[in-house]
């Protein structure tokens, strides 16, 4: 008797450091619950985003941008990701951080540019004639194959559609059949063909069939309305820099030549401006017509302090144009010197005419209450069990280093108490984790007390 263990096969994933964001908490006055969708304190930040908010999904927002100014582990990504998050997946969201601009490849501006068109979503409306409908047959009928040979090819494919008001045979085309295999179509499903394109789309499994017990968590959908054959009105998706590369890319054909000029080719190429412009002229016809509406995303630079002059002027420009998308800046700097000057000292090491443009949300240090319920909510997406006491330890701990410095504590104290045979962690653990490792004002006493010791 053969016994043989598996893996499970619920998906594991990666818990990152703001996981536990769910949205900006907001009540439906637009005030600040003080703990909600795993943020903690902030009120006035949280509001001021949430006003932001409102102004993205009115289009009022468009080409305006806005600063989180504050000190280190105040919660600036963590609100710029729960604007995203309360945006909700159609609205295009692009992060980035200033240094990445400095790429070996391709321009400074080339870079914020790519971004820009990455945050600017555009909606395609198109009325399609489609054949929608439950599929009820599925039969490929194969013939000898004309090259010779023993194999046979299929000729074509008969499949039944039903829907609530009648049904269907149609006969298919051989490249539909490798299609509905890719979509893994079978009998129960409900699916819609193009009949322009002969495109297959899996929408579910017919909802006639969710009594059944299956391993596989199943999307049911109901029986499809109306005829098979109708017209359907199919939206897409996409974001500018989606087209720009879409049309950037030359068609080669299939001959050896191209194949290998495409193959030379260095990994990124520069989008060039004028192609960019035909691009905003097809887009604006579009728009005109009514056949897509822009939607405007979220551009989020942090770090952008690390960002140069050149790049600040660029972003004027940019912010300016009649296609633009929000932008939200975030940094953790005060004064200092504008990178690519040697003089100019300006608040967050920002240009002084660019400050101007930016509405500014300020994030201040959290207290040792806030910060225990932090440190709780990201126990609980770790799935570390923590007493209330070590709980407040770890705050007082936050409150003499940092936030960040308490949190990253939270799984090497879970491993210690694993070890100690320990359900939940305390005190001790803590305390031995603490002396084990250096916070950075701990680590930097220590160089002020051993200088000579250390190279110069």
């Amino acid at each position: 008797m053969k016994i043989e263990e598996v893996k499970s096969t619920t998906k594991t994933q990666r818990i990152a450091a703001h996981s536990h964001i769910k949205g900006l908490g907001l009540d439906e006055a637009g005030f600040a619950i003080q703990t909600s969708s795993g943020l903690v304190g902030q009120e006035h930040a949280r509001e001021a985003a949430g006003i932001v908010v409102e102004m993205i999904r009115s289009k009022k927002m468009s080409g305006r941008a806005v600063l989180l100014g504050g000190p280190p582990g105040t919660g600036k990504t963590a609100i710029s990701l729960a604007i995203a998050q309360e945006l909700g997946n159609k609205v295009p969201f692009c992060p980035m951080v200033g240094s990445e601009v400095y790429s070996t490849e391709i321009k400074k501006t080339e870079v914020l540019m790519e971004n820009f068109r990455r945050a600017i979503g555009l909606r395609i409306k198109e009325t399609k004639e489609v054949y929608e409908g439950e599929v009820t047959e599925l039969t490929p009928v194969e013939t000898e194959n004309p090259m010779g040979g023993y194999g046979k090819t299929v000729s074509h494919v008969v499949i039944g559609l039903k829907t609530a008001k009648g049904t269907k045979q149609l006969k298919l085309d051989p490249s539909i059949y490798e299609s509905l295999q890719k979509e893994k179509v079978e009998t129960g499903d409900v699916i819609y063909i193009e009949s322009s394109s002969g495109a297959v789309k899996r929408q579910g499994r017919s909802d006639t069939f969710a009594t059944e017990f299956d391993l596989e968590a199943e999307e049911y959908v109901p029986l499809p309305k109306g005829e098979v054959h109708k017209k359907k009105e199919v939206i897409q998706d996409v974001t500018l820099h989606d087209l720009d590369v879409a049309n950037a890319k030359p068609q080669g054909g299939q001959d050896i030549i191209s194949m290998m000029g495409q193959l030379m080719k260095p990994k990124k190429t520069e989008i060039t401006d004028k192609l960019r412009k035909e691009i905003n002229k097809v887009v604006n016809k579009y728009i005109d017509q009514g056949i897509a509406e822009l939607v405007p995303g979220v551009l989020f630079i942090d770090e952008v302090h690390m960002l140069d002059i050149e790049c600040f002027t660029y972003l004027h420009r940019a912010l300016e144009s009649t296609i633009a998308p929000i932008v939200i800046f975030a940094t953790n700097r005060g004064k200092c010197t504008i990178r690519g000057t040697e003089d100019m000292v300006s608040p967050h090491g920002i240009p002084l005419d660019l400050l101007d443009r930016l509405m500014i949300i300020r994030t201040l240090p959290y207290s040792q209450e806030e910060m225990q319920q932090i440190i709780r909510i990201r126990a609980q997406t770790e799935d570390i069990s923590v007493s209330e006491e070590s709980l407040a330890k770890l705050a007082s701990i936050g409150v003499k280093s940092t936030l960040r410095y308490a949190v990253q504590l939270l799984t090497p104290c879970s491993l210690l108490a694993k070890i100690n045979a320990k359900e939940s962690i305390g005190d001790d653990d803590i305390q031995e984790i603490n002396e084990l490792f250096f916070d950075a004002k701990a680590s930097a006493k220590i160089l002020a007390d051993q200088d000579d010791k250390y190279m110069k």
